[in-house]
């Protein structure tokens, strides 16, 4: 048997990779613009916008060394996880390659979890975007507002893939466009030489004079860490997209090269913008938002709808990748034999149309919980999917130690992209992933989310050993 033929059997391509015409249904429908810009925005979530005044409140400028670290560890991640796809672009991705590495039980167990990760997301995107609509649009109340953002952006995935690439170009765009005005303008504005501007132009001063540069300490660092790493979800989403492009391999290998300069400009470069525009500890900072204390401080007029365009832009990005996302595992998923058969099954312009269905109705009965059991239910499902995150990129750094040797045995020519100093890098990393759970469990803040998340990983774990060691017995007899 040939190395390719054993990839394609266990856990590779389903195509011949970089054809851009996958044989397992799916229709290469993705332009080169389009996973380039999902590239991108990829790593631009609401949560940056939306969460960074609260770890800046804790840090204080320290808060870059936490956004640094966390940045590299994703850096790595998917440096591991380009090596891969490159290799074999899959719709399941780093769930097709555990299954393979690992075992079938890995690829069950962190597939369902990735997919539980998103339909939950679906939901608290669908309501904060809903938020945001209803004080513009009052006459129309939030839960309709919800449905409809939903109902579109259904309707959107389920035309074609092409479809999902379209929006998600703008969506990403916009999102771009904002930030680097905001670190252009920034900039300008710090150094003084921006016509107009209410702002002092302090230089670099304000990463010290308020207490210097750890001002709470430097376990504040730590904190720091824990506050922003949510924020960073959904970069690994374009290796699952690249499966649908017109040159998978091509695309990985760009999106895994970019990845530092993204997080370097967009993470890094915005906070460091705000922290050197305002003194960390300004109240503006948690009362308005980051972002938008830091326009009032240039003298942007409207700075708060400003940045609630580009938030709800921001949000209905992360709905649309993330139903795209949670249909293509469930796709997987369903074509491994791990779910429902029908979930595998594509219709004439190669959408998962059960698969995308199954995702949405989920999401539809979570945004339910958000209003009619917030405190119960939905906070359960919301706890217990917080640290799935964490969970998928540990898995990646396991699984990539194991499909490396498998790769150099069967097919070395895939190896395009390959991890840095492997394996020391990796083994590093995963050490790292693994502190920051453990700190997780003895941080009040996060104590609730990570020992719901690990429970509920636990039990689908076990479902997952205990159907791979029955079908194994089956096999056997």
């Amino acid at each position: 048997m040939s190395s390719t033929t054993t990839l394609q059997k266990e856990g590779g391509p389903t195509g011949n990779p970089g054809d851009g015409q996958p044989s397992d249904g799916l229709k290469a429908g993705l332009k080169n613009r389009h996973l380039s810009m999902i590239a991108i925005g990829g790593v631009i979530g609401a949560g940056l916008f939306v969460g960074s005044g609260g770890g800046i409140a804790k840090a204080g400028p320290a808060i870059l060394i936490s956004y640094a670290l966390v940045g590299a560890m994703v850096v790595f991640v998917m440096r591991m996880l380009g090596e891969m796809a490159a290799a074999s672009p899959n719709s399941g991705s780093f769930s097709a390659y555990a299954d393979r590495a690992l075992g079938r039980w890995a690829g069950f167990s962190i597939g369902w979890l990735y997919w539980f990760f998103w339909v939950v997301v679906l939901a608290v995107e669908a309501t904060a975007g809903a938020a945001i609509l209803e004080s513009w649009i009052p006459a129309v109340p939030q839960w309709a507002w919800a449905l409809i953002v939903m109902a579109v952006l259904t309707a959107t995935n389920l035309g074609s893939v092409a479809s999902y690439g379209e929006f998600e170009f703008w969506f990403a765009g916009i999102k771009v466009v904002a930030i680097g005005a905001f670190v252009i303008v920034g900039m300008l504005a710090v150094f003084g030489v921006l016509p107009g501007s209410d702002n002092p132009g302090a230089g670099f001063a304000h990463l010290t004079d308020a207490g210097g540069f750890f001002p709470n300490g430097y376990g504040a660092v730590l904190t720091g860490v824990l506050m922003v790493v949510f924020s960073f979800m959904g970069s690994e989403i374009v290796t699952l997209a690249a499966g649908e492009s017109e040159n998978p391999r091509k695309a990985v290998t760009r999106a895994t090269n970019s990845v530092i300069w993204r997080i370097g400009v967009f993470y890094l470069g915005s906070i460091f913008i705000v922290l050197t525009l305002l003194p960390w500890n300004d109240k503006s900072i948690t009362e308005k938002g980051s972002y938008v204390a830091a326009l009032d401080s240039i003298g942007i007029a409207h700075a708060g709808t400003i940045m609630e365009v580009i938030v709800l832009t921001a949000v209905l990005s992360c709905l649309n990748s993330g139903l795209y996302t949670a249909s293509r595992m469930a796709f997987s998923l369903g074509e491994r034999g791990d779910a429902p058969k029908a979930f595998a099954k594509v219709n004439k312009n190669g959408v998962p149309v059960a698969a995308i269905l199954g995702s949405t109705v989920f999401g539809f009965v979570a945004v339910y919980f958000n209003y009619a059991f917030k405190d119960t239910v939905f906070n359960f499902l919301l706890n217990s999917s917080g640290a799935i995150a964490l969970f998928v990129w540990l898995v990646i750094c396991f699984t990539q130690l194991k499909m490396r040797g498998i790769l150099v045995r069967e097919a070395p020519e895939k190896l395009t992209v390959k991890m840095w100093l492997f394996p020391w890098l990796t083994w590093a990393t995963a050490a790292l992933i693994m502190f920051v759970i453990g700190y997780m469990f003895v941080d009040d803040a996060n104590r609730e989310v990570v020992t719901l998340s690990t429970l509920v990983a636990g039990v689908v774990v076990l479902v997952g050993v205990v159907l791979d060691f029955r079908r194994k017995k089956a096999l056997q007899g």
